[in-house]
């Protein structure tokens, strides 16, 4: 289907280990604090690191005019609506449970693809597919009692995960000559100013202070999710197949599952075991490079 580079499998390594273990951390940072105004002070804590690494760089972040309405049609999808749903139905799942449904995003890509675009992945990316959402579903099987309790969180956090499915779609086909890092800074920066909107309707009155340990939160957003691995990510989506680019990314809610395990005592059973091998399948089919003829 495609090749990894040997600089792309490094950074999607650390891309894996970054948003995986973001999970518990989210589910921590939000305990007890305005969910809104807690992803705002992670994404506006990134806009000075991503400011810095294009200036190290020497990467341009000046906006052109006729890249405005581009750039917001790609942060709706990609950034703000994600964030919105995802971490509104964070609040009421596990962290485990947020990271399975929130991962359903290379199936919306492929259902996207196929209902706008008329894509048709080849075998073995229909192979990749139907092993990620066998994974998916064996991971939702032991919670699906869990979920009919909080069908609020389980309806948001699939929302999210369309919309990113179809952001990575727009993505790929977007023709922005504007380099990654800076598309990354204002899209990141657009989104936090409709947050903020947002939460300032709905969360003033519950403003305050974060503890220490939700400092630590969200100084881990800031400096390594969207600091880092947002502009990653957003490398991968556009220079990468849809399917390949989002089928890459389906180790992260195994991690999300472990790590939610380790930090927050939640119990994993013998499904995210089966579900983890699955999964690894079908990494194997966008990771390793097709022989030529």
């Amino acid at each position: 289907m495609t090749s990894f580079s040997r600089k792309d499998l490094i950074l999607l390594a650390l891309l894996t280990l970054c948003w995986g273990f973001n999970w518990p951390i989210m589910k921590i940072g939000v305990t007890h604090y305005p969910p809104l105004a807690f992803r705002i002070l992670g994404m506006a804590g990134a806009l000075p690191v991503l400011w810095l690494a294009a200036r190290w760089q020497g990467m341009p972040l000046v906006l052109s005019r006729h890249h405005v309405m581009p750039l917001i049609r790609l942060s709706i999808p990609n950034v703000l609506l994600w964030n919105l749903f995802m971490i509104m139905g964070i609040t009421t799942l596990s962290s485990g449970r947020s990271a399975i449904l929130g991962y359903t995003m290379p199936v919306w890509a492929v259902l996207f693809g196929l209902v706008l675009y008329r894509e048709k992945p080849n075998r073995m990316g229909w192979f990749g597919i139907v092993c990620a959402f066998v994974g998916t579903l064996l991971l939702l099987s032991s919670e699906f009692g869990k979920i009919s309790g909080q069908p609020l969180g389980s309806v948001l956090m699939l929302l999210g995960a369309a919309s990113w499915g179809y952001g990575t779609l727009r993505m790929k086909r977007a023709q922005i000559d504007m380099p990654t890092i800076a598309m990354t800074f204002w899209m990141v920066l657009f989104s936090t100013a409709v947050l903020f909107f947002c939460s300032a309707m709905f969360e003033s009155a519950d403003w305050r202070l974060p503890t220490a340990m939700q400092w630590a939160a969200i100084a881990y957003n800031a400096l390594l999710v969207f600091g880092f691995a947002f502009v990653v990510w957003f490398r991968l989506a556009r220079t990468l197949p849809p399917v390949a680019s989002s089928l890459s990314v389906m180790m992260i809610p195994v991690v999300g599952v472990f790590s939610g395990a380790w930090m927050l005592g939640e119990t994993p059973h013998w499904q995210d075991y089966g579900a983890m091998a699955l999964i690894l399948v079908s990494l194997a089919t966008v990771l390793v490079a097709p022989k030529k003829a």
